[in-house]
């Protein structure tokens, strides 16, 4: 089955499921993505005052750890989906700046952050190279650059995920068109080695790699 990636398409998407994007998120991972994005935000040192732009910020839950850990940095998560910021400002109980933004076409200044981070977002973006000069753009010198996603692999609970997804998603969501997107969207998805490879011919260089639950989710984490 082939799926649009037109940002029209997706942004539409993620403003149709926003309203059960926390609750489905908790259902499919057994309520592990939470504690696998909290781990990989424990693996980055920064310092307190930094100032950090999460991407694709969805509803927010990488920019809720990054501002626990580094409660003095400022923080600003973007997307391109109004209801899933919507969301986001809801839950939000600390000084974070969500602002609706196109990671193809982001408004900020050359060499304005110590940090960028995208989870689960860079797989939905058509043009990949662009927000990729966009990140590389944005972060200062020695700004550091954060990748998390599914990994590659055939393991067993990678296949038990694809299994349990769909019939999960049919009983509690009722449609099962965006979830179907999510599976295929993951089985396309570059390897952690071929997105490392793909962030270097962007400039970037490769600090280190850590794989959760056996590999089925990774972190790569470049530097500027």
């Amino acid at each position: 089955m082939n799926f649009s990636k037109s940002p029209h398409l997706i942004q539409k998407m993620f403003d149709t499921i926003a309203e059960r994007y926390d609750f489905n998120n908790n259902l499919i991972s057994l309520g592990l993505h939470k504690k696998i994005k909290e781990l990989a935000i424990k693996k980055l040192k920064l310092n307190e005052n930094s100032k950090i732009l999460d991407l694709c910020t969805g509803t927010g839950d990488i920019a809720f750890f990054l501002k626990r850990k580094y409660p003095d940095a400022s923080v600003i998560g973007i997307d391109f989906s109004s209801e899933m910021l919507k969301i986001a400002k809801q839950k939000n109980n600390s000084d974070i700046n969500f602002q609706k933004a196109d990671c193809t076409n982001l408004p900020f200044d050359d060499n304005s952050f110590d940090l960028c981070t995208i989870s689960f977002g860079l797989r939905n973006i058509e043009n990949q190279g662009s927000a990729l000069k966009e990140i590389y753009r944005v972060l200062k010198k020695g700004g550091i650059f954060m990748h998390l996603d599914f990994g590659k692999s055939s393991n067993f609970a990678d296949k038990i995920f694809d299994l349990l997804v769909p019939p999960m998603v049919k009983i509690f969501y009722k449609n099962s068109i965006p979830y179907d997107y999510l599976l295929e969207s993951k089985k396309t998805f570059k390897s952690p080695d071929e997105l490392i490879k793909t962030f270097e011919n962007h400039g970037f260089k490769f600090e280190r790699r850590h794989d959760f639950l056996f590999g089925v989710i990774s972190s790569q984490i470049m530097k500027k």
